[in-house]
């Protein structure tokens, strides 16, 4: 399993740069404006989160307790913190949007977790998560973040929001350029993800689904915690 530096070295690679750029493009196709909103990244959320949070209220990223936690961003007032995925810090129905990106494939307690983000969603709040394809060709390798924890397809991922009381409202697919090394490959990056968004949309790297809370009904409960803990990372940079 990946740990914080880990995620951080490969996104710092010509590989982990075009993934980021990619999912990038899709999130921004499903949120185009989050203009005075709170938004709260869960997983490790950080390469996608400079390209949101401008607009934003307000942006938190919280990193699970097993991952570890570094600083973000690099220069200003740090917005990373570290808690335990089943205990969010905070308030009922204070979020308006939560992404959730390199955790629920790895997470032991994805139920706690998104019985969390519903609490702290929202009424019109919405859920964005983006997993490992189970179909696609990065799942089946190792040497990226995606190849690790438990890939999904759509309609695995469906219904597990479902299950937790969650509505899916859309979904979609992103990383259809093959996890190569190669110079010529992560050149036409964009080439493979238009061609691959068009005809073969099943087999991108990530599965994306877009979901609401179920207001009308209320989850069973967590285990309720005394108290929520906190760990704020020591200065570091990214």
């Amino acid at each position: 399993m990946a740990d914080v530096i880990d995620l951080r070295d490969f996104y710092r690679t010509p590989l982990g740069q075009v993934a980021r750029r990619m999912i990038r493009q899709a999130l921004r196709r499903v949120w185009p404006d989050l203009g005075g909103m709170s938004l709260l990244g869960i997983g490790y959320p950080v390469p996608f989160l400079s390209v949101l949070a401008p607009e934003t209220e307000r942006t938190v990223a919280l990193l699970p307790a097993s991952l570890g936690v570094l600083a973000w961003p690099p220069d200003g007032a740090n917005l990373a913190t570290l808690a335990d995925e089943g205990e969010l810090p905070f308030a009922d129905f204070s979020i308006d949007r939560v992404l959730l990106v390199h955790t629920l494939e790895t997470s032991e307690r994805a139920g706690a977790m998104l019985k969390e983000i519903w609490r702290v969603l929202a009424g019109g709040g919405r859920l964005l998560v983006i997993v490992p394809n189970r179909r696609g060709i990065w799942a089946r390798l190792d040497r990226t973040p995606f190849g690790s924890g438990r890939p999904y397809t759509t309609s695995q991922l469906s219904q597990l929001l479902r299950d937790e009381l969650f509505t899916p409202v859309a979904s979609g697919a992103a990383l259809f350029v093959p996890p190569s090394r190669s110079r010529v490959v992560l050149r036409s990056a964009r080439a493979w993800e238009r061609l691959g968004t068009r005809w073969f949309p099943t087999f991108g790297g990530v599965v994306i689904v877009e979901a609401t809370k179920q207001i009308y009904a209320k989850p069973a409960a967590a285990r309720t915690p005394q108290r929520r803990l906190v760990y704020a990372p020591a200065p570091s940079r990214m």
